[in-house]
Formats: structure tokens, C-alpha cells, sequence
């Protein structure tokens, strides 16, 4: 299982969210939501700092990561987070 960000990613969090190296931003579950990943489940985003990462992924010096109890979501796979400029979204695929 492992955790990939794309380079159109970061780029989206340095200029939208002012992310800069030591920064740390959790994708999370909620319920909720239209999501490629789980039925009746989407993924949140939240600029913080991990409790207990489960997995993470470092580009750039911004640590991307979910935390431990919420690796169910993704049923053993990885994950990409890729921005998508046509439509000004931040993606998320199972890998």
C-alpha cells in the first residue's frame, strides 16, 4: 500500500493552501459524498499534524499522509491524489 502525490498536486496545495516544507496535510474519511474510492464515503483534506500515520508520503518537504484508522478506506490499495486543472479538483484513485 503506498501514497502518491502527484506533481500537479503539490503545486495545487503550495499556491491554494500556502503549503510550504514541514507543513503536513491529512487526507481523511468522511461520510458522505460522491467518491470513486467507496461507496457512501468521500475523502476530506485538512492542513494538520499526524496523531498516528498510518501512511504517508513526503514531496518536496510537505508530508502527505492518513492516519492509521482510516486505511480501511482504501481495501488494501494505494493511493494517488492528483490535481485535475479542467475541472479545479483535487482526485483521488485507488492504485
Amino acid at each position: 500500500m503506498n501514497l502518491t502525490v502527484t506533481a500537479a498536486a503539490v503545486d495545487w496545495f503550495r499556491q491554494e493552501w500556502g503549503c510550504v516544507p514541514g507543513d503536513s496535510i491529512r487526507f481523511f474519511v468522511r461520510y458522505g459524498g460522491v467518491s470513486t474510492v467507496q461507496d457512501s464515503f468521500s475523502m476530506g483534506i485538512a492542513k494538520e499534524q499526524p496523531n498516528e500515520a498510518g501512511l504517508s508520503t513526503v514531496v518536496d518537504g510537505i508530508m502527505f499522509y492518513m492516519e492509521k484508522d482510516e486505511l480501511w478506506y482504501m481495501n488494501g490499495q494505494g493511493l494517488t491524489v492528483d490535481y485535475l486543472p479542467a475541472t479545479d479538483e483535487v482526485d483521488f484513485k485507488l492504485t
